[in-house]
């Protein structure tokens, strides 16, 4: 833990803050005024804070928004779980860990943005803690499939953790050897991620024992059966897809608008994956009129 104590100190920006919240310290960027409206911003897997770089600002014009690093991501520590801390990776802890920021940071209430499998974990925060959530934000969301559809059998998980050195050793091997081709898939327009930004998010990925913390999380993977759970959602919601989206299928997200009770569609032209970093002021535009019709 020193160790990567002095990590997050060598790495820190300007404007990086750190809090010690549900077993991790947690590292977070916070923009605006510091009064509602609330914009929680999460990004998906293999990627970081990094991520929201050019949206983040232009939103916090007209509200407070806050950044963070979800675990075993970015500069967010990457505790081992243990009976003696209460980190936990699970879906449903990370939802949990959302919620908590926001007690320690004074949100009441907030307008959960989530990408990827960050949209995963903002649709489960709406159902954990309906209460909490304003508004939900759903770009290239996780839903009817990869990491909500995921999950490891029962019956290996103790075989796999007993082995968990091993394991997360190959997995540190696996998504190394990947990483560039797998990230560079995020886009549309290929020329749009430059080296210096996917070296960044590299570097963002692979701090300290960085595998260890990815297996964890993979360990708890498991099926979040949204199919059957989203019609009970209350939340406005917002589903943004861009347009050439193979990562997330746009047909999944067509579903996951006509689907959700109080949904609206933005479908972003010319991009991918990642609408937020390929066409950001059409992002930036569409979550703002978002945001303001729910004020």
């Amino acid at each position: 833990m020193d160790s990567f104590l002095e990590i997050q100190r060598q790495r820190a920006d300007n404007d990086s803050k750190f809090i010690d919240c549900n077993g991790f310290r947690v590292h977070y960027k916070l923009y605006g005024s510091g009064k509602p409206p609330f914009i929680v911003l999460l990004h998906g897997s293999f990627l970081s804070i990094r991520s929201w770089r050019d949206v983040a600002v232009p939103l916090a014009e007209n509200a407070t928004v806050l950044v963070f690093d979800r675990p075993a991501f970015g500069l967010t520590s990457r505790p081992v779980p243990s009976r003696s801390n209460e980190a936990r990776y699970s879906p449903e802890a990370q939802s949990d860990l959302v919620v908590a920021l926001m007690d320690k940071l004074g949100m009441d209430r907030a307008v959960l943005v989530g990408n990827s499998t960050g949209g995963t974990l903002a649709l489960l925060t709406a159902l954990r803690h309906p209460k909490r959530v304003q508004g939900l934000v759903l770009v290239g969301a996780m839903i009817y499939s990869g990491y909500a559809n995921s999950e490891v059998p029962a019956v290996m998980k103790p075989f796999m953790k007993a082995m968990s050195p091993a394991f997360s050793r190959l997995m540190k091997f696996i998504i190394t050897k990947l990483y560039d081709k797998n990230i560079r898939g995020f886009w549309h327009v290929k020329s749009r991620l430059s080296d210096e930004t996917l070296a960044a998010f590299r570097s963002d990925l692979m701090v300290g024992d960085w595998s260890r913390g990815f297996w964890e999380l993979f360990l708890e993977t498991h099926r979040l059966h949204f199919d059957k759970r989203v019609a009970s959602v209350s939340t406005p919601s917002l589903v943004v897809t861009g347009e050439y989206d193979l990562t997330v299928k746009t047909g999944e997200s067509f579903r996951l608008a006509k689907e959700l009770p109080r949904a609206e569609l933005l479908v972003i032209p010319d991009c991918a994956h990642l609408p937020q970093e390929e066409k950001p002021c059409e992002f930036v535009d569409g979550v703002r009129a978002f945001v303001g019709r729910l004020a």
